[in-house]
């Protein structure tokens, strides 16, 4: 048969488009409303009430997908390397802007102290959000809990309740330590973290899958999301995406 969505030729049997991500009306993904009968799929760590499209997302019945998902801090690394591109992005930019006044002053004399210094802040900074993301993990349980909505628009990363107060409590104390020692590199740092993130498909600008840490980077011009799927649920969430975002968007 064809996908109703993208008239790509599927499997007669297939639940959901491999191409598109939409649902075929075959098995247990249904073709339009939930009818009222369906059980409801418990999902552990969130109250998802809907029908079950993969082995973890549920169709709900406001049209929304949703799927929780986990995974240990300490073996998957990729919020680790996301606080460290944080930290040198924050320090890169107070670097190119005195970088700037220095050669805009014509003090070029000042420049190799300048950067042997803020490479040496860099490392520091770098042991700092270590420690600090050791520290958010054991107060998490080791392990990093999220749900995810999405739909014919886009896509919303959401950390659990129990999360955000931590890492709100995290960033207050960023702040507080930027503050108290004067470093607004610190301060800046921990502004940037945050519990809520949603994309629109239509401004996507790239795309990067992978699988190995089970993660989808779907990119804006300036808002960076992360998008987990287990590896069960892996392609209907790319494939989903992949075909609402703008045909120019750079894929990898």
């Amino acid at each position: 048969m064809f996908c109703s969505q993208c008239g790509s030729r599927i499997d007669d049997n297939a639940r959901f488009c491999p191409q598109c991500g939409a649902v075929t009306g075959k098995g247990e993904m249904g073709a339009g409303a939930l009818p009222s009968s369906e059980p409801v799929q418990p999902v552990p760590s969130a109250l998802i009430q809907g029908q079950r499209v993969t082995e973890n997302i549920y169709l709900c019945q406001d049209g929304y997908y949703r799927w929780v998902y986990e995974f240990s801090l300490m073996k998957n690394p990729t919020i680790m390397i996301t606080l460290a591109k944080v930290l040198g992005l924050s320090v890169g930019l107070v670097y190119l802007f005195v970088l700037l006044l220095a050669v805009f002053e014509g003090n070029f004399e000042s420049i190799g102290g300048m950067t042997l210094g803020f490479l040496i802040g860099l490392l520091g900074f770098l042991a700092l959000g270590f420690i600090s993301y050791v520290i958010y993990a054991g107060m998490n349980g080791w392990k990093y809990c999220v749900m995810f909505e999405m739909n014919e628009t886009g896509v919303t990363h959401k950390q659990m309740e129990t999360a955000v107060k931590k890492s709100e409590l995290l960033q207050d104390i960023g702040i507080l330590a930027g503050l108290l020692t004067g470093n607004m590199t610190v301060t800046g740092a921990a502004l940037m973290i945050r519990t809520s993130m949603s994309t629109d498909f239509d401004k996507v600008k790239n795309i990067k899958a992978r699988r190995g840490r089970h993660t989808i980077y779907v990119n804006e011009m300036l808002c960076k999301n992360q998008v987990y799927a287990a590896s069960e649920d892996f392609d209907f969430v790319l494939n989903f995406i992949n075909a609402r975002i703008p045909a120019a968007a750079a894929r990898k």
